[in-house]
């Protein structure tokens, strides 16, 4: 069957898990029921959704445009404030699930791959910070029972909002405004976590994050980090990694060029490892495969229900070189489940 042919049949099948409507809504990513963890073939042929994302701060070769308060006054109303933000980026979203587990693909446009946050170099003496920085993704899944209309802005707030000439000034606190309901987070890492294979398992309430089992998972490889009495700051002239790149203690004369993590990632454990993550860069683009557990039995964690038309409401936001400017959908965005056979 041409893909074509395989997406009229899907469309086929969208509608008469619409109860026969003619009209199928478009704001929706739609899983079919897979007998088996979806092959590459199963990707390719799957109903594509594209989300637009806004906002953020493109990682190339050149500067922002200059900020000025009508700028500021102009923004959306939600994180992404400050200079005329690059052209919106289109991710093309597309699901699968099986008895037990739901399957995300993500793909999105990326000219510069960054996987090496504050990465070290041994240049044949010492140790070189080369500070750089790593992309992301985050989804936030909502209940659509407690979130009417739900985007990422409200979950996304500006605190010490301060504007002088042509400069503003503010942090961005992820958190709900109110005490009540929560939001089911997972975060991915082009570095931290996906050198594990995993997308870190939080959750969103009006005091901020939480991982769904308590403990950090990331810690500084940086000898001053561990001896903050020596007066050091981590990373800069003078410092030193702990470990090397093959984990072994950073000390004594290696080749020039060797490279060490500028963190290292614990395994997660328990619910925080509920959500695996299978990533590539290849041609310009990050390729993102998410999978976990329709029901993990967690309270924090989101239920996918097969079947359900009012299906499970998400945002996303795309991180590129920075863990703060981030892109951002706007749109409310639901993901719907159609039942099987």
């Amino acid at each position: 069957m041409t893909r074509c042919m395989w997406i009229a049949a899907a469309f086929l099948l969208i509608a008469t898990a619409l109860n026969g409507c003619r009209e199928i809504p478009a704001d929706r990513l739609y899983a079919l029921k897979l007998a088996q963890p979806p092959s590459d073939a199963d990707w390719q042929r799957a109903l594509p959704r594209q989300v637009q994302v806004k906002g953020g701060r493109l990682h190339e070769l050149r500067g922002q445009m200059n900020l000025d308060e009508d700028t500021v006054h102009a923004s959306t109303p939600s994180c992404h404030h400050g200079a005329l933000p690059p052209a919106p980026i289109s991710v093309d979203m597309r699901a699968f699930y099986t008895e037990t587990d739901l399957y995300l693909r993500l793909s999105w446009p990326d000219a510069t791959r960054d996987d090496r946050l504050m990465q070290w170099r041994f240049d044949g003496e010492i140790w070189h910070n080369e500070g750089g920085q790593e992309d992301g993704l985050g989804l936030l899944w909502a209940e659509r029972q407690d979130f009417p209309r739900f985007t990422c802005a409200q979950a996304c707030h500006l605190a010490d909002f301060a504007v002088s000439g042509a400069a503003f000034h503010a942090r961005n606190l992820m958190r709900l405004r109110e005490e009540g309901p929560w939001l089911d987070l997972w975060r991915w890492r082009a570095d931290l976590s996906a050198r594990h294979g995993f997308a870190d398992d939080l959750w969103l309430d009006a005091q901020g994050m939480h991982p769904d089992i308590p403990g950090e998972l990331y810690r500084e490889n940086s000898r001053a980090a561990q001896s903050p009495a020596a007066g050091l700051e981590p990373f800069a002239p003078g410092d030193q990694p702990l470990r090397d790149g093959d984990g072994r203690p950073a000390s004594g004369f290696r080749p020039p060029g060797s490279t060490a993590p500028g963190y290292l990632t614990e395994r997660p454990r328990g619910g925080r490892a509920d959500v695996s993550a299978r990533s590539s860069h290849e041609g310009g683009r990050w390729t993102l495969i998410l999978r976990r557990a329709l029901d993990t039995g967690d309270p924090r964690d989101i239920v996918f229900r097969p079947g359900d038309p009012l299906g499970t409401a998400f945002g996303l936001a795309i991180m590129d070189h920075t863990p703060v400017d981030h892109y951002a959908s706007t749109l409310e965005e639901i993901l719907v489940l159609l039942p099987g056979e």
